[in-house]
């Protein structure tokens, strides 16, 4: 500690030795470890300009207008939470479309006069099967039933192979405008299930004339089902407006 600083001290003390007795008893040594006078002020060390300390400072009992570097700093203020998110609106879900309503299809046809004691199709054949196939198209196809026939010329068991193999014949041709085999079905019935007008075609007719009798028997059946869309329904016309009675016609112009 310098001399000038010394005498400072000193001088200070002797000052507060010479103080009135009232002025000292009512302030003294403060308890926060610094000398006050007797306006309740901090002493300074004339010169130095330096808090004057009491013997029972220590480092707790500094006070920041003395000694600011001893002072804790007080801890920063936490920063302000960020404003929370308004949430999101959920996203509103489209309405599911309608289904359209389905009908029930059940389709048939018979393709008549097939050649005798072949298994082929004749021209009309093939035309009537395209016009059946083409109509077909809008419709969702559940199913498809392919029935084979014969006449009842010739034994039972050679008729029923015949009636096989027109029945194929039949399908391999639908199968060659693209409906999936998998939702064919074929059989053959022989002679078992005639078309109820060939009962007149007598046995004693002439062969040529009974063969050409029973040409009807000499066929295949096509038999489909599904499901396809019921047509939309139309608006409902309005009602004309009616005219008031008693309303004068209007005249004509001259």
């Amino acid at each position: 500690m310098s001399s000038a600083f010394r005498i400072t001290l000193a001088t200070v003390a002797t000052c507060a030795a010479l103080l009135p007795a009232t002025g000292f008893a009512a302030t003294g040594e403060r308890l926060d470890g610094y000398l006050t006078d007797t306006q309740g002020g901090v002493v300074r060390a004339i010169g130095a300009g330096v808090c004057v300390r009491t013997s029972q400072w220590t480092p707790a009992l500094a006070i920041a207008e003395c000694d600011p570097d001893l002072i804790p700093k007080p801890a920063p203020k936490p920063a302000p939470a960020p404003a929370a998110k308004p949430a999101p609106k959920p996203e509103a879900k489209p309405k599911p479309e309608a289904k359209p309503e389905m009908l029930n299809v059940e389709r048939k046809i018979e393709l008549q006069g097939m050649p005798f004691d072949k298994a082929e199709m004749t021209p009309d054949n093939v035309k009537e099967l395209d016009e059946f196939m083409t109509d077909l198209k809008p419709v969702t196809l559940g199913a498809l039933i392919v029935t084979g026939h014969t006449d009842r010329i010739g034994s039972l068991r050679y008729n029923q192979r015949l009636s096989e193999r027109r029945a194929v014949v039949v399908k391999d041709y639908i199968v060659s405008k693209g409906v999936d085999p998998k939702l064919i079905f074929w059989e053959g019935k022989g002679p078992k299930q005639p078309i109820p007008v060939t009962k007149f075609c007598s046995n004693k007719m002439k062969r040529k004339q009974l063969i050409e009798c029973l040409a009807p028997n000499r066929r295949v059946t096509v038999e489909a089902v599904g499901v396809m869309p019921a047509p939309a329904k139309k608006p409902a016309a309005k009602p004309e407006a009616s005219k008031p009675e008693g309303e004068p016609a209007p005249k004509p112009k001259p």
